[in-house]
């Protein structure tokens, strides 16, 4: 068994969730904000990869205090637990995601994970390892699972949302195509990695809604399975 999983993103009218430098980019506006703020409020946990860590040093907290106390009035956290998926324990101990708000945190690492940094980061958040080099995905769902996380939203980046529709792992995408083009061979996309080779191993989709909002459009797609 494993969580819901929904993709989100924001991404430029050519496909591309930052330049090349991975400098972040605004590319959607406050209704999508909103939008996302709600998404997490509603989410078990949320999840990112350490790529989306070092270059954006994220909180991923809800940010509305109706929202967060919500949230509380129902038992749980003000915050959906943070999830990173960090093979080789790059995270540095002082990232806010590891400090800022309330809740609860789990960073997935590999057995190629330094254990000296395994033990340090162990202070801060619970620590999750399967797979040699890389985290092995599969198993780390069914882990976050058992510990009753049913609900997972996936902010980035390219690489780990390319390997978790690699492995089949995503049920829902959901991405706000803002009004810019930011162009460049080596710009992040929303699934990034090796990719696929054969079209029979594409992932498909089937659109369940576009809805104009703010400069852009959000397009919400369900993955679509064979019986």
């Amino acid at each position: 068994m494993r969580p819901f999983v929904l993709v989100n993103c924001a991404m430029s009218a050519d496909g591309k969730l930052s330049t090349k430098e991975r400098r972040q980019v605004k590319i959607s506006g406050n209704n999508d904000f909103l939008r996302v703020d709600r998404i997490k409020a509603e989410s078990d946990a949320i999840m990112v990869g350490i790529g989306t860590v070092l270059a954006d040093n994220p909180s991923l907290t809800v940010k509305s205090d109706e929202l967060r106390e919500r949230r509380r009035a129902r038992g749980g956290d003000e915050n959906p637990v943070r999830i990173v998926v960090d093979s080789a324990a790059r995270i540095p101990p002082n990232a806010e995601i590891l400090h800022k708000g309330r809740g609860k945190r789990i960073i997935a690492v590999s057995a190629r994970a330094p254990p000296e940094k395994v033990r340090e980061l162990e202070f801060v958040a619970d620590i999750i390892s399967t797979g040699d080099r890389q985290v092995d995905l599969t198993a780390l769902m069914e882990r976050l699972y058992a510990k009753g996380i049913r609900r997972l939203m996936v902010e980035g980046g390219g690489i780990l949302i390319g390997s978790l529709f690699a492995q089949d792992l995503v049920d829902e995408f959901c991405t706000f195509v803002g009004n810019m083009v930011i162009g460049g061979a080596d710009a992040p996309t929303p699934a990034d990695g090796a990719g696929f080779v054969a079209e029979d191993e594409f992932p498909r989709l089937s659109l369940v809604s576009a809805e104009q909002m703010d400069e852009g459009v959000l397009l919400r797609w369900k993955v679509a399975r064979s019986p």
